[in-house]
């Protein structure tokens, strides 16, 4: 009797499932098929981090990709990507040539669309109250130093203490530094426009919200320099903003 039953279940059970699947990915928007200028920009824009995304799944938005490119352009664009650590997956692409070297490359071509979803311009404000912290946050009561990287997967990072230069602190949701900021921020790493990057002490070398990307270059203005800052998006713009601490 036992034994019946236990082969009753076995049947039961089915070789596998279909499940739907909500994934949160990282779009990649070419402009151009100009390899090194790709290179070069993504350099400047990832501090020159190689494996910066650590195996991230990406999307390749091809809506600006040349007509003129050909499939080995397509392949040595993914090559490329995969040297910072983006695993291309799939395509979008509204030109059918295009979609067909996308499919060559072994991408799945997803519907086109008409581009990123832009969120209404905020108006400045003072800067939040506290909100609680999240359940999944990670908090780090130790400098950052130098080359050292930590990433808050799925939350909030908080940093209790110094992030130096060359160093690289990096959450899918907001960023907090209760000490100078002298390395590389980025928050929204999974695409959240709403995440924000706040510190006591604004010196960063590079500031980046869901995927927008400013590498400061020049000094910021005496206003935010080494005073209470937070970052956030505006549109498609990045806005940095001095904070009043009480």
């Amino acid at each position: 009797m036992i034994a019946s039953a236990k082969s009753a279940n076995a049947r039961a059970v089915e070789p596998f499932e279909f499940k739907s699947a909500a994934l949160n990915l990282i779009a990649f928007t070419p402009n151009t098929a100009n390899l090194p200028q790709l290179d070069d920009a993504l350099k400047r824009r990832l501090g020159g981090n190689a494996d910066f995304f650590g195996g991230d799944a990406a999307i390749l938005d091809l809506s600006a990709w040349p007509e003129s490119a050909n499939a080995d352009d397509l392949s040595a664009l993914l090559g490329l990507l995969r040297q910072y650590g983006l695993q291309t997956v799939a395509a979008r692409a509204s030109h059918a040539l295009i979609a067909d070297q996308a499919r060559r490359a072994g991408l799945a071509v997803l519907p086109d669309s008409t581009g990123s979803r832009e969120l209404p311009a905020e108006k400045a404000a003072p800067a939040p109250s506290p909100a609680p912290v999240p359940a999944n946050s990670m908090i780090i009561d130790r400098p950052v130093r130098s080359g050292q990287q930590v990433y808050a997967r799925g939350g909030d990072l908080i940093v209790l203490a110094l992030v130096s230069h060359g160093a690289e602190v990096i959450a899918d949701g907001n960023v907090h530094v209760y000490a100078p900021l002298r390395g590389r921020a980025v928050a929204g790493a999974r695409g959240d426009s709403r995440a924000r990057i706040f510190t006591h002490c604004m010196e960063a070398e590079l500031l980046s919200v869901a995927g927008v990307y400013r590498a400061i270059e020049e000094a910021l203005p005496e206003s935010i320099m080494g005073r209470a800052a937070q970052v956030r998006l505006d549109g498609n713009k990045l806005v940095i903003e001095s904070m009043k601490l009480d």
